[in-house]
């Protein structure tokens, strides 16, 4: 297995700007975020770091803002590639694939922000094009959203798409567990469509 770590757009917007992540609480994605960039730099598993940018007009990730900057939680920790998005994959319009590529990766690990935006396109994504995904479930975050079809609480978004990708995309696990993976412990579990239906068969 060779792994790298995609840390996606901890940014300020996410912290004191528009989009104010609530779950899992903020202070305890953010250093989950950096424990695992710490464990994966100890481990020699490289690592991206992917910054979403919009127009100077937007009002979320306007590139210039404060808002558009990388979180210190990140900018401050040593990183391998600084790629630029601007849709929620971060494959799309990058060179994240070629990048993984050039290091051989076949693992991708999901770390940052939104849950059900950024990350899980990227995760469904990686797995499109072949990739095993880990998604680290207390490193990740979103918030509530409300809009013309409904209405949802962050921490049920957010676990609602952790059991979905779990299900097909991805292999879901804590922080911790990771960390025990990469340095010698059980590997993260995978579960199947099958596996994961039982409860509705008969």
């Amino acid at each position: 297995m060779n792994r790298a770590l995609i840390v996606i757009d901890v940014q300020n917007e996410y912290v004191s700007g528009n989009l104010p992540i609530a779950y899992p609480p903020l202070d305890v994605s953010l250093a989950n975020i950096g424990a695992a960039m710490d464990a994966a730099t100890r481990a020699g598993i490289p690592i991206a770091m992917v910054k979403h940018a919009a127009p100077p007009e937007s009002p979320l990730f306007a590139r210039g803002s404060t808002g558009f900057a990388l979180h210190p939680a990140v900018s401050e920790r040593p990183f391998d590639v600084l790629i630029e998005k601007a849709l929620p994959s971060s494959f799309t319009g990058t060179a994240l694939a070629e990048w993984l590529a050039e290091h051989a990766v076949d693992t991708v690990v999901i770390a940052g922000y939104m849950t059900q935006n950024c990350d899980e396109s990227t995760a469904r994504e990686a797995a499109h094009r072949g990739f095993a995904v880990e998604f680290l479930a207390d490193a990740t975050g979103t918030l509530g959203l409300a809009n013309q079809a409904g209405a949802i609480g962050a921490r049920e978004l957010h676990e609602a798409v952790l059991v979905t990708l779990q299900s097909r995309f991805a292999a879901v696990c804590t922080t911790n567990d990771w960390i025990a993976a990469v340095t010698g412990g059980p590997e993260p579990a995978r579960s199947t469509i099958f596996a994961s239906t039982g409860a509705a068969r008969p």
